[in-house]
């Protein structure tokens, strides 16, 4: 269990790198991260399609095309189409924006929300691919642009709040995706349950020719009153072989 403890904090730690070295890692760096863990050829060779599938390049960053879908790639052109109208600015002006910004000014705080936007779909570039749609990731990040430019005053130089605004949209990007996945782990429980339930009604309705009641099925599966009913419940009461 300790091994797969490591090997799980392992894995975080070298996604960790790879998305700050701009979606990327090298063989090396992987290699010598798992080191410890003495991993095999073929086990190695799994982590790096897992990378890759979570859309991280192995050696150079991953082409955009190769791990979003049509439909991303096409709202992602678009958009940029969109940001392309925003107003350049040099360095020297997003930094005085930053700081008026920070002292509270209201047409700062907007400004350095546009200015933040192109950077905030880089970013989500980076968090691409693991089970939520760009466009969601994108609408996080802007979120917390707009919340964060209003809580920038305590900071001590622009710098340190561009800093602060990047790492609060990876944050939001990171929750959201993790809410997701908590999400789609529940909806799979619940259609498991579903499933069990009505697999184990329609078996024991074919055996007895007739609908069952939740009484029979409990005493025939073992499962509790409580659970069969639950899944009854869940499918809408669409479990046809169960007695209503």
């Amino acid at each position: 269990m300790d091994r797969e403890i490591e090997f799980a904090k392992t894995l975080e730690l070298v996604k960790n790198t790879s998305r700050q070295q701009g979606n990327c890692i090298s063989k090396e760096q992987i290699e010598e991260a798992f080191s410890s863990l003495e991993l095999g050829k073929d086990k190695i060779e799994l982590v790096f399609d897992y990378l890759k599938k979570s859309g991280i390049g192995i050696g150079e960053p991953l082409n955009p095309d190769e791990y979003l879908s049509k439909d991303e790639v096409n709202y992602l052109e678009a958009y940029l189409e969109q940001l392309k109208e925003l107003p350049g600015v040099t360095e020297g002006e997003k930094e005085a924006i930053t700081l008026s910004a920070m002292a509270g000014d209201l047409d700062a705080q907007k400004r350095l929300i546009n200015i933040f936007l192109p950077q905030v779909v880089d970013i989500a570039k980076l968090y691409a691919g693991q089970g939520v749609f760009l466009e969601d990731l994108i609408g996080e990040g802007n979120v917390a642009v707009t919340m964060g430019v209003t809580m920038l005053g305590a900071l001590d130089d622009a710098a340190e709040a561009q800093g602060v605004l990047g790492k609060m949209v990876m944050d939001a990007m990171e929750e959201y995706i993790s809410e997701n996945a908590e999400a789609v782990k529940k909806h799979r429980q619940i259609a498991d349950k579903v499933n069990r339930v009505a697999d184990k009604a329609n078996e024991l309705s074919e055996d007895l020719h007739r609908k069952v009641t939740v009484e029979e099925l409990m005493e025939e599966t073992g499962m509790s009153e409580k659970y069969i009913k639950d899944a009854i419940r869940i499918s809408g009461d669409k479990i046809e072989s169960i007695e209503s």
